[in-house]
């Protein structure tokens, strides 16, 4: 899929399959995610197949080894392009001659065939698929445009002295802009893959952290097995320098484990038998035996990169305005190509008719859907993998969104922003405020907050003096004590009704009520499975000053989203009715069309890779 056209086609075209619920394609991913019943993987792919594309159902390495080598193909296609192009220019402005202006021209013709069909076969296969199944997408752009000025310069070669002089008009040869457009095309489609393959790397990162092998224990005996055989029950000997491929619990031994990818905490601890172990995270000291608890797609690791997956290819709800403009802008952009044509012939006479070919071949090669269709998706993968990275999970785009416009944060305080003191039990008659400690940070994450514009509530179900205490030392003015899960959820709405948006940070079965009703619900990573479950953000760690941080990255993305929508609907704006011609002194030939196309999708994504440095 190059554009967002072809985003469109490939769900409409899987909306067509009997038994496909929804389809919701991520460009910036080439991923689909498809919600089906009573329907076969096969038909789903064959459906795909006959609209032009491929869909891949393998496992993930599979995939990488597969893009691996379509990026090596497209490389490729890329130098034969530039280096055949570069001939025909030299050909074509008779920089390079091989003896009369006709041989020169048969050789352009040889050329240029020979780059179409190797490098930018695949533009004219779509073309054709995408035509027949009336499913235009950029490819048909780029497809119809160069057969055009390639038809043309044929007709010139054979035919030019014949039709155009005994007319008396000038003629010319236009290989060299078949040529180019390939060219540019392919190059900025191979700048796009290396620039979306920095995007993804979040993904990449946290698979990264999974080992292909693992030690397993029987008996006396310790082998190395593939991880892809472990079952839970499995005993699993790791030592320092290791990283577990299994969630379980410690059978024998003691050692520091490194579990800053789940906590965010840079300081290994101590885990010793009976304690809890997860997948991913790295063995600094000792030597363990673990009791295989959860094992493959079961881990806690990879439960996370489902999610951060997950979140990475839902749509914001800009996108979905994004998608039906797509969904008519190719054949507008054809049917623009058209007029443009028809306009110039019929103003020019017979005369004008290489310049209108050239001016709709110019539009049909300047529209450039691709940067429309890049604008919100790579924005959403960047700013997402940058969040994961930082022990931030956002499940969804919708979420993101909301998030950058929260005015106010409702916050639960045991568990949240206080930690129980663990060395208390519970009928010691303990002073109020030796019962808990501030959560880390606590206090410079209400003031970060609150410079961001964003006043914060506490809510409790504890006593008013200990509730007033709290919000008194966590700098919060407004509280409410003694609530049930129903009250906080009242307090939610209640707060909702007078015009704000609501986010709500909890970590029990207590607070989900009130975190279901939030227009953005948070979750400290170390609650319960039922507030994580309902929580739109979940915080892998006790600071909070991971809420600002997950506002402040939600703003920059939306941000970033805003600004490269406005770009690549400005470059559409202003390039085609120039290249139509509007204005008859200004010239905007296919070559330079083919550049600009290129320039502005790099651009696009380019620009959302600042995320990086935010």
């Amino acid at each position: 899929m190059m554009c967002a056209g072809c985003a469109a086609s490939v769900e409409k075209s899987l909306g067509r399959v009997p038994g496909v619920e929804s389809a919701n394609v991520n460009l910036a991913a080439r991923t689909v995610t498809i919600e089906y019943n009573n329907v076969s993987e096969q038909a789903m792919k064959d459906a795909l197949t006959g609209a032009g594309y491929d869909l891949v159902i393998e496992n993930d390495r599979d995939v990488m080894a597969e893009e691996r080598t379509a990026r090596r193909r497209l490389l490729w296609r890329v130098v034969v392009a530039w280096l055949g192009g570069a001939v025909v220019m030299a050909l074509s402005m008779g920089w390079l001659s091989i003896g009369r202006p006709l041989d020169n021209n048969f050789a352009a013709m040889l050329l240029t065939l020979g780059v179409a069909l190797y490098s930018g076969r695949d533009f004219y296969i779509n073309t054709a698929r995408q035509l027949w199944h009336r499913n235009p997408g950029m490819d048909t752009l780029v497809g119809l445009s160069t057969a055009a000025s390639f038809g043309l310069s044929v007709f010139n070669t054979f035919w030019g002295d014949t039709y155009w002089g005994a007319r008396g008009i000038e003629w010319h040869t236009y290989f060299e802009a078949t040529t180019m457009i390939i060219a540019f095309v392919l190059t900025g489609r191979l700048l796009e893959e290396r620039a979306k393959g920095s995007a993804a790397r979040a993904i990449r990162a946290l698979m990264g952290l999974s080992p292909k092998q693992a030690r397993l224990v029987q008996g006396k005996e310790v082998s190395m097995v593939p991880v892809a055989t472990l079952q839970p029950g499995d005993i699993i000997e790791v030592v320092a320098g290791d990283q577990l491929a299994v969630d379980g619990v410690v059978r024998d031994g003691e050692g520091y484990i490194d579990e800053s990818m789940i906590s965010g905490e840079p300081l290994a601890v101590a885990r010793r038998k009976g304690d809890k172990v997860v997948a991913g995270t790295l063995v600094r000291e000792g030597k363990l035996r673990i009791t295989a608890r959860a094992v493959g797609g079961d881990t806690v690791l990879s439960h996370i990169i489902d999610m951060v997956r997950r979140a990475q290819g839902s749509k914001a709800p800009v996108q979905r305005v994004v998608d039906r403009v797509a969904a008519v802008f190719v054949p507008t952009v054809v049917v623009i190509a058209l007029i443009t044509l028809v306009a110039w012939r019929l103003a020019g006479g017979i005369e004008a008719w290489p310049q209108a070919v050239l001016r709709a071949v110019s539009v049909l090669v300047v529209a450039c859907p691709c940067a429309l269709g890049l604008a919100t998706p790579t924005a959403l993968m960047v700013g997402m993998g940058r969040a994961a990275r930082e022990q931030i999970l956002i499940k969804d785009a919708t979420a993101l969104e909301n998030l950058c416009r929260v005015d106010t944060l409702v916050v639960d305080k045991t568990g949240t922003l206080t930690i129980p003191n663990a060395e208390l039990r519970p009928d010691d008659d303990i002073p109020l405020e030796e019962r808990e400690t501030m959560a880390p940070h606590a206090v410079e994450a209400i003031a970060q907050l609150r410079v961001m514009g964003i006043d914060t509530w506490l809510a409790s179900g504890d006593r008013d003096e200990a509730v007033a205490r709290c919000a008194r030392e966590a700098g919060i003015e407004h509280y409410r004590s003694g609530v049930l899960p129903q009250d906080k959820e009242d307090l939610v709405r209640e707060l909702q009704g007078d015009g704000h948006l609501v986010a709500m940070l909890g970590d029990g079965i207590n607070d989900s009520q009130a975190l279901a009703a939030a227009h953005v619900s948070i979750a400290m990573g170390k609650g319960t499975d039922v507030a994580m479950e309902t929580a739109q953000v979940t915080l892998m760690s006790d600071d909070l000053r991971r809420v600002a941080r997950a506002v402040k990255l939600s703003r920059a993305t939306v941000k970033m989203i805003h600004q490269n929508l406005f770009w690549a609907f400005i470059y559409n704006v202003v390039a085609l009715p120039l290249a139509a011609g509007v204005i008859p002194s200004v010239t905007i030939n296919p070559m330079v069309a083919s550049a600009l196309m290129a320039c502005s999708s790099l651009s696009v994504v380019l620009n959302t890779l600042r995320l990086n440095k935010q």
